[in-house]
C-alpha cells in the first residue's frame, strides 16, 4: 500500500468515521434494518462505507472480524435484547442491560479495529474506478444483499455520505 494512502486512512480512523456516519439522520435505522432483515453485519457495512469513501474496495475476506462478531458481539446483542422487557420494570436489570450494551459497543469497536487493520495491511485492497460505483450498488455487491427489498436503507446510507467528495 502506498504510504500516502496508508497515512490518509490512519488520519481518518474507521471508528471515528463509523461514529460520525451512524449519528447522521436515518443511518441508525438503515443499519438496523439491514442487520435485522438482511443479516448484514453493521460493522462490516460501515467498513465498506469507509473504504468506498476513500475510493477503495477490499477483496480480502474479513474472517477474523466475522468470527469476533459471531462469537462475542452477537451473544452480547442477543442478551441485551432479551433483557429489554424485564429492564422496563426492574432498575437492577436496566443497569445490567446498560452494562451489556457498553460491552457490546466495545466489542463492535474491536471488530472495527480488526477490519481497519485488514485494510491497512493492504491485502486485497484496490482502488475503485473513476467515477466510483454508487454506494448502494457497491454495498449490495460487497454484502451480498438483494438491492430491491433494501433499497431505502442502502439509499439512506448513500445520501448521508458527502456527495462532493472524490477520491484522490
Amino acid at each position: 500500500m502506498p504510504s500516502a494512502l496508508r497515512d490518509r486512512l490512519q488520519q481518518a480512523p474507521l471508528w471515528e468515521f463509523a461514529l460520525a456516519l451512524y449519528g447522521r439522520e436515518g443511518i441508525e435505522a438503515a443499519c438496523l434494518s439491514l442487520q435485522d432483515e438482511a443479516s448484514v453485519d453493521v460493522c462490516e457495512l460501515l467498513w465498506h462505507c469507509w473504504l468506498h469513501h476513500h475510493g477503495l474496495a477490499c477483496d480480502a475476506r474479513p474472517d477474523e472480524a466475522r468470527r469476533w462478531q459471531r462469537e462475542v458481539t452477537a451473544p452480547l446483542r442477543r442478551l441485551r435484547r432479551a433483557l429489554k422487557p424485564e429492564a422496563r420494570e426492574h432498575e437492577g436489570v436496566a443497569e445490567l442491560r446498560r452494562s451489556i450494551q457498553q460491552a457490546e459497543l466495545q466489542a463492535e469497536r474491536e471488530a472495527l479495529r480488526r477490519l481497519e487493520g485488514l485494510a491497512l495491511a493492504g491485502a486485497g485492497l484496490s482502488r475503485l474506478p473513476t467515477p466510483p460505483p454508487r454506494l448502494a450498488d457497491f454495498l449490495a455487491s460487497r454484502l451480498q444483499v438483494q438491492k430491491k427489498p433494501h433499497l431505502s436503507a442502502l439509499d439512506a446510507l448513500e445520501g448521508q455520505l458527502d456527495p462532493s467528495w472524490t477520491p484522490s
